[in-house]
């Protein structure tokens, strides 16, 4: 059409290439709100301090444990404040490179020898 010179339409497309989500679902919604019905669940405050208390008998920072873990600081931050959503991924390398336990009846004991 140019070589001819014959002239070209040109029109904006409204909203063309946005490839945007829009709207917030309901549940989600409700969640991110954090009503009484639905919430997310945290950690205890127990975890943060047993996790505290095996990282200081170590002698680390949380700077050092996020190193142990391959995690960043403010993951271990919010564990140990309480602010986290549970991952159970994460708390069993927790507790194998603090050598404590931080789950269940024996949370802030250490962790026994290796079974076979």
């Amino acid at each position: 059409a140019m070589k001819s010179g014959t002239p070209i339409d040109i029109e904006k497309k409204y909203n063309a290439g946005a490839n945007k989500k829009t709207g917030v679902g309901m549940n989600s919604a409700k969640l991110d709100a954090e009503t009484e019905e639905m919430h997310h669940d945290r950690v205890s405050l127990s975890l943060g301090k047993a996790m505290q208390q095996g990282r200081q008998n170590q002698g680390w920072t949380q700077k050092d444990l996020a190193q142990k873990i391959c995690e960043k600081p403010q993951v271990v931050q919010d564990y140990e404040s309480g602010k986290a959503i549970p991952n159970n991924q994460l708390i069993s390398k927790l507790e194998r490179a603090l050598g404590v336990h931080l789950r269940g009846k024996q949370a802030g004991e250490p962790l026994g020898p290796k079974q076979k």
